[in-house]
């Protein structure tokens, strides 16, 4: 393994889509949403060992979550999980992973991804990873990841690209055109009927020094803020610096912020068998399906003309379904939530107003 490689997992959110089951103690990406015996975050870490030794990867995440990062990856060092005292989006998760990585190493290539998805592909994956970090090292771009798409998801941001090969030793790389958030369905339709298109995976890889002089260049106030606070870093003191700079720095996206402004992007375009899994609509699309259409965790339901169903319930648990159709079935510690597929986006609202009659402990 390339000792120079190091990969910031980011594991702040709160992951709301996911009730009940996703609750504000314990987010998405510290559940076992896939039925497979591990978390999302446990398995986010265990692809990227393959990439870069564990000593390299850090986790960026709450500090409310501090314990729950350790508790599921005992091979991090407590100097390896950085706590972020407030959520502030995902450039200053970046820019503080930034200067911890440079104490350790200034001439690191980095990779940062978040938590929670999924990579079916997994050698697939970690060859365009290695591709992309390769480029990465040789020049001073900003590479991402892009996926190839299989349907117009409204719910992606989208990547155009230049057909062109950027450099003769990468031919994978294609040079970044525009960045495009979450289009409506018609303008979704005619970027994948284009050709031309790429879902954003929020994955990305650069030199440390490239994604530094970026932050100076676009982002600079919260360069600023960083650089002021760095030499407490690493020190006992390190905690109450970064307190001082979030309490200062705006909420951004590095997306926004950098991604959409630079003009050194590139991307790297696979098919890694890849899933945000934002929703329980999009891991009902994930999962395999029984022959009546219904995607089952954990407990094998009896069921009688009911088809086209998402059940995630206990595997101690009896389930009977008659009648329904096209349903989320979910049951986590005393919480049943039974609604239609394509009525998930009211769950922000379930949430609300379940914390507002039946108490905060349930969500």
């Amino acid at each position: 393994m390339n000792s120079d490689y190091y990969v910031v997992i980011m594991a702040g959110g709160v992951g709301v889509r996911f009730w009940p089951v996703s609750k504000s103690d314990r987010p998405k990406q510290f559940i076992d949403i896939l039925g497979t015996g591990k978390s999302l975050i446990q398995q986010t870490f265990e692809r990227f060992s393959k990439f870069c030794p564990a000593e390299n990867i850090y986790v960026v995440t709450n500090l409310a979550y501090r314990d729950l990062v350790a508790e599921q990856l005992p091979q991090l060092k407590s100097d390896q999980i950085l706590c972020e005292p407030y959520r502030k989006n995902t450039a200053p998760c970046i820019a503080y992973a930034n200067y911890k990585i440079r104490k350790r190493n200034p001439a690191a290539t980095v990779v940062v991804a978040p938590s929670d998805h999924v990579v079916l592909k997994e050698a697939v994956f970690l060859a365009a990873l290695r591709e992309a970090a390769a480029a990465a090292a040789r020049n001073p771009w900003l590479v991402t990841l892009g996926i190839k798409p299989s349907y117009p998801n409204t719910g992606y941001g989208y990547i155009q690209f230049d057909d062109r090969a950027a450099d003769a030793a990468h031919p994978q790389l294609k040079k970044v055109k525009l960045f495009t958030e979450k289009p409506e369905y018609e303008m979704a339709r005619s970027f994948v009927e284009s050709g031309e298109f790429l879902w954003n995976a929020g994955i990305f890889i650069w030199s440390l020094p490239a994604v530094m002089a970026a932050f100076k260049t676009y982002l600079p106030e919260i360069d600023e803020l960083f650089a002021a606070y760095a030499d407490l870093l690493d020190t006992p003191r390190e905690a109450e610096g970064v307190e001082k700079v979030y309490v200062s720095c705006r909420s951004i996206s590095i997306d926004y912020g950098v991604m959409e402004k630079a003009d050194n992007v590139y991307v790297v375009a696979g098919d890694f068998g890849w899933s945000d899994v934002g929703s329980w609509n999009s891991l009902y699309e994930l999962l395999p399906k029984n022959a009546e259409g219904n995607a089952v965790v954990g407990a094998e339901p009896m069921t009688y003309e009911s088809k086209g169903n998402l059940v995630r319930v206990p595997a101690d648990k009896i389930v009977v379904l008659q009648g329904l159709e096209d349903c989320i079935v979910v049951e986590d510690n005393g919480v049943l939530l039974v609604c239609k597929r394509t009525e998930e986006q009211r769950i922000r609202q379930f949430v609300e107003d379940v914390a507002r009659e039946k108490g905060e402990r349930y969500v």
